[in-house]
């Protein structure tokens, strides 16, 4: 299998993260290795990388890119929300840095074959993790007009949302909605040609982001995350987030001023009640985008936002 990615930002990631060696890390999306192998190195020849994907073929790619570290890493085909039970099986109490890439790979969208991209005509499946149970196929044959388009609004912050989802519920009568190729052409002639034209996205890409965050649950999965992950770090252990559209970057930034601020009572109370303190202070005092070069490298890093911070 060939797994091909570039990974966002590996200069900004590895130095926020301050990888040394004998040190315990965690890439929550171990994706294709790239971010992966580049913290082996750093951590060798006595430190350990817990690696987690939702992804069979990433974590089939990672045991074999990650082969000379192997004494050095353990691999886990699975949600990062179950990061306790790794940690627990490794008799691991907690960590000196977490990264969680929430990006696609380029794997994904031109190899899976699950229909990620309107750019192939695939299965319109979208599961990053195909013992899933619901496809992004059940999701536009089963919905609601009403709810499709909630959906298109919500998650895919799409404009055309209503007259997007009146399209696919009339068209789905006549015959079922299967391929992305099909959507995407659905898509297309819902969204007005002058709208179409002025975009500089295609007029699928929106909808295509809502259908799979919706069907791999990505925003609820963070939210919960983030909630809990400064109990698995170490005081000095350091957290880093790659997220590549505003929803999953207002949950990054959410959680982190939370974590930041420590004290959660009313902002006109006389004196402090509630008794928590600050656990993070952050080291990117606004969000990190990538630099002009690796842009023009890799156009898949274009929207990359990096928040980092470390655990008192």
């Amino acid at each position: 299998m060939t797994y091909r990615h570039i990974p966002a930002m590996p200069n900004e990631v590895m130095f926020y993260l301050n990888c040394q060696p004998g040190k315990i890390y965690v890439d929550c999306t171990v994706g294709a290795c790239g971010h992966a192998r580049a913290i082996c190195e750093k951590i060798s020849p006595d430190g350990l990388l817990i690696g987690i994907d939702r992804d069979r073929d990433a974590i089939t790619n990672a045991e074999h890119v990650l082969q000379p570290y192997r004494s050095n890493v353990c691999l886990f085909h699975g949600n990062f929300t179950r990061l306790p039970d790794y940690l627990s099986e490794l008799n691991i109490a907690a960590v000196d840095g977490i990264l969680i890439d929430l990006g696609l790979s380029l794997h994904q969208l031109k190899k899976s074959g699950r229909g990620f991209s309107f750019q192939k005509d695939e299965p319109l499946d979208m599961r990053m993790d195909i013992r899933s149970p619901t496809t992004a196929q059940a999701l536009v044959n089963r919905l609601a007009e009403a709810e499709l388009g909630d959906l298109f609004r919500n998650y895919g912050e799409e404009r055309w949302a209503k007259q997007i989802a009146r399209a696919i519920t009339r068209i789905r009568k006549e015959k079922k909605i299967r391929s992305s190729k099909q959507l995407a052409q659905i898509v297309r002639h819902a969204v007005p040609k002058r709208a179409a034209a002025g975009q500089k996205i295609h007029p699928a890409t929106r909808v295509f982001m809502a259908l799979r965050i919706a069907v791999n649950n990505e925003l609820d999965i963070l939210d919960s995350f983030m909630g809990n992950v400064a109990d698995y770090l170490k005081s000095g252990g350091r957290l880093c987030v790659l997220s590549f559209h505003s929803l999953e970057d207002r949950i990054v930034k959410r959680h982190l001023k939370i974590l930041e601020k420590g004290c959660i009572c009313p902002p006109l109370a006389p004196t402090c009640a509630c008794g928590k303190n600050p656990v993070v202070r952050p080291l990117t005092k606004r969000v990190v985008r990538p630099k002009k070069d690796e842009i023009a490298a890799n156009s898949m890093a274009r929207s990359t936002r990096l928040r980092a911070a470390e655990k008192l």
